[in-house]
Formats: C-alpha cells, sequence, structure tokens
C-alpha cells in the first residue's frame, strides 16, 4: 500500500475533538477581540474547514500582523533545515486562541513598577532581578530515642539451619 502524503496525513489525534467537546463553536470565539501585536495560539478547530491551518502550525505561538473581518494574519517561528524562518499565514479567527504567554511576564512588570514607586517613596533599595530557586537550608534530624548514645549494627553470622 502506498504511503501517503496528504496535507492532513497522520492527524488523527491532532485533528480530533476532545472528549465532550463536540458541536458548534461558541459566539464569543467569533467576537474576539484581537489587535496586531497580540500573542495568539494557533490550535485548529476540526468541524470548521474553512482557513485552517497546516498540521505543522498546530500549537505554534505566533504574533498577529493583520487582521481581517473573518480572519488574522500571524508570524510564526518555523525551522527550516536547521534555520528559523519567520512564515507569515493567514488563518480563520475559529483557529486562534489568545495566548497566555505573556502574563507572567506582564504581571511582573506591574509588581516591579509598584516595588519602584514603595523604594522612590521610602527611599530604600530594591532589588528587581529573578533570582532562581536557592537549595534548601541544611539541619541534623535528630537521633531516634534522644539518648545520644550510637548504637553500631552488624550482621549474624550465615549458619545452615538444616
Amino acid at each position: 500500500m502506498p504511503h501517503s502524503f496528504g496535507t492532513r496525513a497522520r492527524t488523527r489525534h491532532m485533528f480530533a475533538k476532545k472528549h465532550r467537546q463536540h458541536g458548534p463553536i461558541h459566539m464569543s470565539q467569533y467576537l474576539m477581540k484581537v489587535k496586531v501585536g497580540d500573542y495568539v495560539d494557533i490550535f485548529a478547530d476540526p468541524s470548521i474547514h474553512r482557513g485552517m491551518p497546516h498540521k505543522h502550525y498546530h500549537g505554534r505561538t505566533g504574533i498577529i500582523f493583520n487582521v481581517t473581518k473573518a480572519a488574522v494574519g500571524i508570524r510564526v517561528n518555523k525551522e527550516v533545515n536547521g534555520r528559523v524562518l519567520e512564515k507569515r499565514i493567514h488563518v480563520r479567527i475559529e483557529h486562534v486562541r489568545k495566548s497566555k504567554c505573556q502574563k507572567e511576564i506582564l504581571a511582573r512588570k506591574v509588581a516591579n513598577e509598584e516595588a519602584k514607586d514603595l523604594a522612590r517613596k521610602t527611599g530604600v533599595q530594591v532589588d528587581l532581578k529573578r533570582t532562581p530557586v536557592l537549595p534548601k537550608v541544611g539541619y541534623y534530624i535528630a537521633a531516634p530515642g534522644g539518648d545520644g548514645v550510637v548504637t553500631t549494627i552488624q550482621p549474624l553470622p550465615f549458619s545452615d539451619l538444616v
């Protein structure tokens, strides 16, 4: 049997809806507010065939560069022969989700601004750099019994009990 190289080849699970997620798309998906510069995740909806991205872009994150009435243009990085190319693709809005990749960065930015304002008011120098999780502090475990006597354990000699 010849091998198949179609555009939807090997997408049995990728282009299948999850359990209890079948049915029509919610209107909020069509009314999603997007603008140029937003980060979005490309997630192909298998029930809508029009404007579906190629399987390679499924699950990728990109930046919107164009907004039309039914679709958005997205800049996505794609690795081709060891180099990364910026691809520009247009995908219908049903196959796009708002990305949460910037959420932590924006929250840290707000927290840093608050810390800077507080530092200006109090005059205390504040460190805004991220630090990795440090190793735990070492400690001694109390000996069982609590009398402080060290118990030496030795193996019993082998004896054949036949």
